[in-house]
């Protein structure tokens, strides 16, 4: 397993940063187009994911300038990196015009700032017309595919209604690979219902798959204001991993990835403001420090 801090360094000669920006694309489990189990259409989207659609830190919708400007200076305290990731992170970044959604990226990609385009999106959003724009995208600079893939077990993927089977997944990323692009999976722990070897399970699975995927990204569960999840769980709460629980599960994913992986991330960094529960994923220095710990007693 490599972390994603050593693979830029090694990848770019350089420490960078991800620019989270916006694309101004919605879902297909937002906007009705994909029928629940029921025939109805689906517009709360996963319901894990707040009303931000999972980007809560990414820049405003605006002109490309203006978020580049504020995303920059969300960071500015941390760095003074001069080279970035283009992270269009909120909602689906493919699930649009083609050609309205090239255009963007490829104003982007062509950025001297930039290294890197990564896209967060749906496996059943990548239509055939999208894949070419990509693929034409990744011939100037790479370009990322992030995959929110969640869980492999289908009664907790129609539990958070993700709203669609894992095979629409597997043939996502032999399609992206064959293209030439790289791959990154999302993937949630402590998602209701799910034991600890069902979670890993899905570890599992990932570090199986021929072709392989280029990294993962991991997290906690983390209950937000304005999602459907938070309704779940405060009409009926159910249990969440302790910090010491979940340092072990990353511990034992990290043995079973293959080496050649790498990690984009093992927590997640929900906003405060919009954080029920689990109350110990807002101290991230904590978390942060605890993980490494877990990680450390591997070597």
């Amino acid at each position: 397993m490599i972390r994603f801090s050593d693979a830029m360094k090694a990848r770019f000669g350089e420490k960078v940063y991800r620019l989270s920006l916006s694309s101004g694309c919605t879902c297909p489990n937002r906007d009705g187009s994909l029928l629940a189990a029921d025939g109805t259409p689906m517009t709360g989207g996963c319901s894990f994911c707040s009303e931000g659609g999972s980007g809560e830190f990414a820049a405003a919708p605006a002109p490309l300038d203006e978020q580049l400007r504020e995303a920059k200076e969300r960071i500015r305290k941390k760095t003074k990196a001069e080279h970035y990731i283009a992270y269009f992170q909120s909602f689906t970044n493919t699930y649009g015009d083609p050609e309205r959604l090239k255009r963007l990226y490829l104003e982007t990609n062509r950025r001297e700032e930039i290294l890197a385009l990564s896209l967060g999106t749906r496996p059943d959003c990548i239509p055939q017309e999208m894949l070419s724009v990509l693929a034409e995208l990744n011939r100037i600079k790479p370009v990322w595919v992030e995959l929110g893939l969640q869980t492999i077990h289908e009664k907790t993927a129609e539990r958070i209604r993700r709203g669609y089977d894992l095979p629409v997944f597997t043939d996502c990323v032999r399609r992206l690979k064959a293209a030439g692009l790289e791959v990154i999976v999302h993937v949630i722990f402590g998602l209701p219902g799910e034991s600890r070897e069902e979670m890993l399970d899905t570890v599992r699975f990932i570090a199986a798959m021929d072709p392989p995927v280029d990294g993962v990204k991991l997290q906690m569960l983390q209950i937000l204001k304005g999602s459907a999840m938070a309704e779940e769980y405060l009409r009926n709460p159910f249990p969440l991993m302790t910090l010491e629980e979940y340092s072990g599960l990353i511990r034992e994913s990290v043995r079973i990835l293959p080496e050649r992986t790498v990690l984009h991330r093992m927590t997640g960094d929900g906003p405060k403001r919009l954080l029920i529960a689990p109350l110990w994923c807002a101290d991230k220095k904590r978390v942060l420090n605890t993980l490494n710990r877990a990680l450390e007693t591997d070597n």
